[in-house]
């Protein structure tokens, strides 16, 4: 089976642990376009992040540009064909699932199903205290955010969720979603995040672990899986190191990886073999151009090797 490939889009958020210089001056045009070669290039998704306030403490590493993820995918949806849209994550548990139902089934029905809901705890206190919700119970807010989100994202006109933080029934939404049912990936590397992908996602998410952490958290999601009798298919998920495809002529950092699209392909099947199904690419670029440059050539180049 081939390993798929998506990106976090660039611009969209601009925390200076990932951003290029060149996207501080970048906007809709550029998202547009980075999105329309995603749709060219054969990836199989673009994410978005989602903040809704960065508190003045943590702007100078975080920023505070942090695009909404519904109104940028929607707007990008329009503009593409057949690219699927990821929140890559969405923090559910800051908004009533009612509100985040209404807003991600519009955007599948408008996207014709492309839709793929990533979901996460959040890690910023500020803005939970400023909307009102409890920092300390996120995690138990998320688990019970999913299952209410399980029914009013799913084919029920009128879905009911009978839960000790959230209760509806006889509520009435449409557009319901394209999809007989969206896809739900957990995002997350805690042993927490990996349990609740294991029982409760369609999808996995890691954030940030390295290729040595991998099998072993691998290992314990389908551990758990099998322990709690589950046996569907889940979609596990790597976060690449930096690419560049061929040899820089700039300093691109030690971590990137460099080299002949084989060379790449071959470095990148490595995550296939420890049971990854979908990788997250990033590129170093100095300019738009660049990497939709470098875009095209890993869809063309370095893909057909996967």
């Amino acid at each position: 089976m081939s390993l798929r490939y998506g990106i976090q889009l660039p611009v969209q958020s601009q925390s200076t642990l990932y951003t290029e210089p060149w996207e501080a001056a970048a906007g809709p045009e550029d998202l547009i376009e980075i999105a329309r070669v995603a749709d060219r290039s054969g990836f199989d998704y673009v994410a978005c992040c989602d903040h809704v306030a960065i508190p003045r403490r943590l702007a100078p590493a975080m920023s505070t540009v942090w695009y909404d993820p519904v109104a940028t995918l929607a707007h990008l949806a329009a503009v593409t064909e057949r690219v699927r849209l990821l929140s890559h994550v969405a923090v559910v548990g800051l908004r009533h699932p009612l509100i985040t139902a209404k807003q991600y089934a519009t955007l599948d029905h408008l996207s014709r199903g492309r839709l793929i809901l990533g979901v996460g705890a959040g890690h910023v206190p500020e803005e939970f205290e400023a909307l009102g919700v409890d920092f300390r119970q996120r995690g138990a807010v998320l688990d019970e955010s999913i299952d209410a989100l399980r029914a009013a994202l799913g084919p029920d006109e009128f879905p009911a969720h009978h839960g000790k933080l959230y209760e509806f029934h006889d509520l009435g939404q449409r557009p319901r979603p394209a999809q007989p049912s969206v896809p739900l990936w957990v995002g997350g590397s805690s042993p927490a995040a990996v349990r609740r992908a294991a029982l409760k996602g369609d999808g996995w998410l890691p954030q940030g672990d390295p290729r040595d952490r991998l099998p072993g958290q691998i290992a314990r999601l389908t551990a758990q899986r099998a322990q709690a009798g589950i046996d569907t298919p889940l979609t596990i998920g790597a976060l690449t190191e930096p690419l560049y495809v061929g040899r820089p002529t700039w300093d691109v950092g030690r971590r990137t990886l460099t080299g002949t699209p084989a060379a790449l392909a071959e470095s990148l099947r490595a995550y296939r073999a420890m049971g990854v199904h979908q990788i997250q690419v990033r590129f170093r670029s100095r300019s738009r151009v660049e990497l939709t440059d470098q875009m095209t050539a890993f869809g063309a180049d370095v893909a057909p090797y996967l």
